[in-house]
């Protein structure tokens, strides 16, 4: 999971439930984010809008559901 925060110091300004369940948070990177950005598996306008009204935005792993092969 990945959480999109406003601010580097931001963190702190997250309702609880989700810093609970999110835990210790690691700088991985710091994004400029703009419209004509691209990102793997968000949209880069809900992000920003997200990180506007709430301050962060949260994103979930994709839903992964294993190709299986049964035979003949």
């Amino acid at each position: 999971m990945y959480l999109y925060l406003a601010g580097e110091d931001r963190y702190q300004d997250l309702p609880e439930p989700l810093k609970r369940s999110f835990g210790m948070p690691i700088l991985v990177m710091q994004l400029e984010l703009n419209s004509a950005r691209k990102l793997a598996r968000a949209d880069v306008d809900a992000v920003m809008q997200s990180l506007t009204d709430q301050g962060y935005y949260l994103q979930m792993p994709p839903r992964l559901e294993p190709d299986l092969h049964f035979g003949d």
